[in-house]
């Protein structure tokens, strides 16, 4: 029996992600213009299976994200969940596929971050709205 996902409590993002499973992506898989995905990860405390939508980029084969968390001074649950269990499931459109995330290093995060903000923009001002390093996450296939 497969295990039981729970979609982001957010309403507006649970929505986003129900439109996404329905339609392969069709519908979901551009926010406002922005290309988004789906990610499933493991609670930390939980052990339940988490799915939420994000935007993301790519550099080469891996797929970029960023834990912005609208520019709060914590880091989003999606982020906590995969710092204890990297292991995730990402949906691009119709294709899924398992991932490892990871945090970019210091000295990757630069380069990686110019990347995202081309992406959203929106993400330079969170940052500066913060006092946390907003985090670059980079997911490889597995």
């Amino acid at each position: 029996m497969a295990e039981i996902i729970v979609d982001s409590p957010v309403e507006w993002v649970a929505s986003h992600v129900r439109r996404y499973l329905e339609t392969d992506g069709s519908d979901g898989g551009k926010y406002h213009g922005y290309h988004a995905l789906l990610i499933t990860t493991r609670g930390r405390r939980s052990g339940t299976l988490r799915r939420t939508a994000l935007m993301y980029g790519r550099d080469g084969d891996r797929y970029l994200l960023v834990a912005s968390n609208g520019g709060a001074a914590r880091h989003p649950a999606w982020y906590l969940n995969l710092c204890a269990d990297p292991q995730v499931e990402l949906q691009v459109g119709a294709e899924k596929f398992r991932g490892t995330a990871r945090t970019a290093t210091a000295e990757e995060r630069p380069g990686l971050w110019q990347v995202m903000t081309g992406v959203f923009p929106t993400y330079a001002r969170y940052q500066e709205g913060t006092d946390r390093e907003i985090p670059v996450v980079v997911v490889e296939r597995v």
